[in-house]
């Protein structure tokens, strides 16, 4: 996969990632192996910064939050919220337009089980 390049303001942010096939690899809902983290996610993981929020959706069912979040605190993957049973389609992302033009909605479609490698620019004029 080629790098994305994302060029971003100095607002805080709020992440939203997928779990399954996006941040581990991916799994059916009936298979009970543990989880495997993929490979850059730590890192990127540790570079957002503090003060942003990060949310992950899974269409796992309540019944894996125990197993779902120990992994994830076992492996210092930081969240600020999970949302457990969201449908399988797409998710999709309605935001405004800041007055000033910044564009508030991104999205990354990537590859199933391979955690992209993201170049951030901040951009201190937007």
């Amino acid at each position: 996969m080629a790098n994305e390049k994302l060029v971003l303001s100095t607002l805080p942010k709020t992440w939203v990632f997928d779990i399954d096939g996006t941040i581990v690899v991916h799994r059916k809902p009936e298979e009970t192996r543990e989880d495997i983290l993929l490979e850059g996610v730590k890192d990127f993981f540790d570079k957002i910064p503090k003060e942003d929020v990060i949310i992950l959706l899974t269409a796992r069912k309540d019944d894996k939050k125990e197993m779902t979040e120990n992994f994830l605190n076992n492996n210092g993957i930081r969240y600020d919220h999970i949302i457990y049973n969201v449908p399988a389609g797409e998710r999709i992302l309605i935001n405004d337009i800041k007055p000033k033009g910044l564009k508030t909605a991104i999205a990354l479609n990537v590859e199933r089980d391979i955690f992209p490698k993201i170049d951030i620019e901040i951009d201190k004029s937007i």
